[in-house]
């Protein structure tokens, strides 16, 4: 029984090792790509912003359009989703 609990406890310490050299790379894509998303997403919203007022909406009305808009691509929902 012991020597199981060991060798568990040496099989994690051995995923630990092999996973921890890459975590530094993986936070690094992860956050561009986190930038390059919200970056896309603030740009779409100008554009939608844009086009509304061309459209002939109120400034009011517009802005509140496009909070909407941008609502889904706010990393705090995904955040909450995962707790």
């Amino acid at each position: 029984m012991t020597e199981k609990k060991e060798e568990r406890n040496a099989n994690t310490i051995r995923l630990f090792g092999m996973i921890l050299p890459s975590l530094p790379l993986l936070l690094l894509r992860s956050g561009g790509a986190l930038l390059r998303f919200k970056r896309d997403a603030k740009k779409g919203g100008k554009a939608f912003h844009k086009e509304l007022l061309c459209q002939g909406i109120n400034e009011t009305t517009a802005a509140e359009l496009t909070v909407i808009y941008l609502e889904p691509s706010n990393i705090k929902n995904y955040v909450g989703f995962f707790r």
